[in-house]
């Protein structure tokens, strides 16, 4: 053999030498099977992912814009592309993100992907949540996965609202001032509250690095976490599946159509990693028309923070909208001192803390309220579940009510009036809305069940 035919040979041999030394360290033949793992085809199924590729566009962009923004409220001569603010000295975390908007190459750009990751991110989870909910997918044995999701939901805005604050623009500073009231009015630690989070009476120095420090640190890695447990939780206990309409033959196995313990779906490799790299251009590419097309918040347009101005216009984003229309509907009577402790409960704490509490808490509870004895590994449909689908119809109309609740001055410059005559009507709705929507849900749905019902058993006489 000559020289030339032995490299080669050799250089043939390369990759399987290199597996061959990788697979004596690192054990990768017993990962052979993870790789066989099938994931059902259904493209609802997807909106996880989604969320996942929208969590890694967050943290790209959000580690480009890291790099130029400043966590500091100490002022500093504007020098920007920003005429009408040019030697004007204003807060350094407000001139960092005029710097990223107007100055930055592709600085405008990045910063509204972020935005717009950010929205995806929660709207994913949101609709990925509701299609577990409808299907029942979070019974038993997938409780704790459903508790994890629902963590990543609340991290989710949390990660928002923190990120909302830093360009402390006359906006965003009044719209994290409320939350800074809100924190404080909860009773006892309300101020030991207001000190972890907002460091101390609102806007203080301290304020922009803490949220900074939240955003882009303790609140990421715990977003991280709660996804690797979420995943991890997936791999070892399968994918639900929709319910099989017969057996299901394949070359090596004929599958029960009632058999839980076999997914049927696309294996992990090839097919489904190919699936997931069209979701995550598809997301990226959808991001990016976004990014490209629809502006963002304009903070030249509001301005540095005035604490003696505000704007005409305060609304949060969609996502609070509807613990702001709680924060709008309730009237000021139903504050109240608890004698005994002297302790005050105020709207502000009732609105903004326990309600949504209340609501988090339903959300967290529900696998345990649903509970099943035993294990289910196949969707449902919900038009076979009255109580459930009905239940999750009203926490719809519930939230709906209160995100339209958030917009009453909004309602009420459309419909000619004031929010003092709009508000009993939202309170009504509220109250009522959730009631008899949930109810025609379940009576309908009910009454299908009961016909279905008796045309099987008409069938089964006849036979």
């Amino acid at each position: 053999m000559s020289r030339l035919d032995s490299l080669r040979r050799t250089a043939s041999d390369a990759p399987g030498r290199a597996y061959d030394w990788a697979d004596r360290r690192f054990e990768l033949d017993s990962g052979r099977d993870a790789l066989g793992k099938a994931f059902p085809a259904e493209d609802s199924f997807l909106l996880g992912e989604v969320a996942l590729f929208c969590f890694i566009v967050l943290a790209l962009t959000g580690m480009f814009l890291g790099m130029f923004f400043e966590p500091s409220t100490s002022e500093v001569t504007y020098e920007g592309s920003v005429e009408k603010f040019q030697g004007q000295e204003f807060p350094e975390a407000f001139v960092s993100v005029l710097q990223i908007t107007y100055d930055i190459p592709y600085g405008m750009f990045i910063r509204r992907m972020h935005h717009w990751a950010a929205h995806l991110f929660v709207a994913s989870i949101g609709l990925h949540m509701l299609r577990v909910f409808f299907t029942g997918a979070y019974r038993n044995p997938r409780e704790l996965n459903w508790v994890v999701g629902s963590g990543l939901a609340v991290l989710s805005m949390g990660a928002a609202y923190t990120g909302y604050a830093l360009p402390f623009d006359e906006f965003a500073s009044t719209a994290t001032g409320i939350g800074y009231n809100v924190a404080s009015s909860i009773p006892v630690v309300g101020g030991i509250a207001a000190k972890v989070f907002f460091g101390g009476q609102f806007p203080s120095s301290a304020t922009i690095p803490r949220l900074y420090f939240l955003h882009v640190l303790v609140i990421p890695v715990l977003i991280g976490i709660g996804l690797a447990a979420h995943m991890a939780i997936l791999v070892r206990q399968k994918h639900t599946e929709a319910p099989r309409d017969e057996d299901v033959a394949s070359p090596r196995e004929t599958v029960d159509k009632d058999d839980g313990d076999v997914i049927i779906g696309l294996p992990a490799f090839p097919n489904q990693a190919a699936v997931s790299a069209v979701v995550f251009f598809l997301t990226l590419a959808t991001l990016s028309v976004l990014a490209g097309f629809l502006p963002v918040h304009n903070i030249a347009e509001y301005g540095p923070n005035d604490p003696a101005g505000t704007p005409e216009l305060i609304m949060p984003d969609w996502f609070f909208m509807w613990l702001y229309g709680f924060l709008k509907l309730l009237p000021t009577w139903m504050s109240f001192t608890i004698p005994v402790v002297g302790i005050h409960v105020s709207t502000e704490f009732i609105g903004g803390v326990l309600l949504p509490s209340l609501v988090f808490l339903g959300m967290f509870a529900w696998p345990f309220i649903d509970y099943q004895r035993d294990p289910t590994h196949f969707t449902s449909d919900p038009l076979s579940r009255p109580w459930q689908t009905a239940v999750g119809v009203a926490a719809i109309v519930f939230i709906m009510v209160a995100s339209i609740a958030g917009m009453n001055n909004i309602l009420a410059s459309v419909l000619g009036t004031t929010t003092s005559v709009v508000n009993p009507f939202l309170i009504a709705a509220l109250v009522f809305g959730p009631i008899v929507a949930g109810g025609v849900v379940y009576r309908v749905l009910s009454a299908d069940l009961e016909t279905a019902e008796e045309g099987q058993q008409e069938v089964a006489a006849d036979d």
